[in-house]
């Protein structure tokens, strides 16, 4: 089979390291795919439809495109214009993307079908009252946790507009939800399969730090906020915790019409209740990233991780979720026409 592996083609302002961390998975997942016997192609996405002309001529799409142009929340139009063509991809549909990158639109769709999402508010100018304190104030509409470190949290009225009104100059649109303490677990799916749970060491952390996984944490390797989390796969959970994490993680999962493989993260407060903070469809899927270690403690190779995500996208038309519709997940984003493809 032919398999074209998508990726963001970067752009002008990117570090070397932002593009090897970008280029890192694509070298492991082909790899991968041509030790199965796939014949494969690296197809880098740049505004416009170029890219197209090398994909239209394969039989299925690895998809690890997570932006256009350096443009987080472009990604869904990839996937809209491969379900628009009828081609195969890997990895959550346009709508689902659309959902779980909009912060406020996931949390409107887990709270309709009653799932526990902490309490939550987009700021129009001022910030309404009262809002539970302290609370998070991050982007709307990024995700790897880009817009937040340790001034995200905020526990006064006075720290909380400061913060708003900072985030929104830079992002735009922003989101202030009430900080949980508590534990911090990931519940992962491949295909059907459930991977073992992950929970967030944050016992390392510097005295006074907030225990949240901040974009340094996430992304630079070797800072205090990445000394300070380490994951703990398989978690030391009992199991009524743990079944009812991966319950919740399930109908989440759901919700957002999820498909191929994702991440479900929650912080469970000190009553034990599990309050759903992401939906992660297309997860980070490189050799050190979260998945691929809880892949490893189900025992599985780094191969195999890849032909399961692989084989999840084999199904028939009839297996895929309802609403795999381009037009549904352009509606959802409220997206314009002056957007690049």
């Amino acid at each position: 089979m032919k398999i074209a592996v998508l990726y963001d083609g970067g752009a002008a302002d990117w570090s070397p390291q932002d593009i090897q961390s970008v280029l890192e998975p694509v070298a492991t997942v082909s790899r991968a795919l041509r030790s199965a016997g796939h014949r494969v192609v690296a197809v880098p996405v740049q505004p416009g439809l170029t890219w197209f002309d090398a994909v239209r001529r394969c039989d299925l799409v690895f998809n690890l495109c997570e932006g256009v142009g350096g443009i987080s929340h472009l990604e869904y139009k990839v996937a809209s214009v491969l379900d628009l063509a009828g081609i195969r991809y890997t990895g959550g549909s346009a709508w689902t993307m659309t959902v779980c990158h909009r912060k406020p639109l996931l949390n409107a769709v887990l709270a309709a079908e009653a799932l526990p999402v902490p309490e939550w508010v987009v700021p129009n100018g001022d910030v309404p009252d009262p809002v539970p304190l302290p609370a998070l104030v991050k982007p709307a509409a990024e995700d790897a946790s880009v817009g937040v470190d340790q001034g995200s949290v905020v526990t006064t009225r006075a720290e909380l507009e400061a913060r708003v009104a900072k985030a929104t100059r830079q992002f735009g649109e922003v989101i202030v939800q009430r900080y949980v303490a508590g534990r911090e677990f990931a519940v992962a799916f491949v295909g059907d399969e459930t991977l073992p749970l992950s929970e967030i060491d944050f016992s390392r952390m510097p005295g006074g730090a907030w225990p949240i996984l901040s974009f340094d944490a996430k992304w630079k390797p070797g800072s205090p906020e990445d000394r300070g989390t380490r994951p703990v796969c398989p978690a030391r959970v009992d199991d009524a915790l743990a079944a009812r994490l991966v319950a919740t993680a399930r109908a989440a999962w759901r919700a957002v019409r999820g498909y191929g493989y994702g991440r479900v993260d929650f912080r469970v407060d000190a009553d034990g209740r599990p309050w759903v903070l992401e939906v992660n469809p297309n997860p980070d899927i490189s050799t050190d990233a979260g998945l691929a270690n809880m892949a490893r403690a189900a025992g599985w190779t780094y191969d195999e991780l890849v032909l399961r995500i692989l084989g999840a996208a084999m199904g028939t038309p009839d297996d895929l979720p309802p609403f795999r519709s381009a037009e549904l997940a352009w509606s959802a984003a409220g997206a314009g026409a002056e957007e690049p493809v």
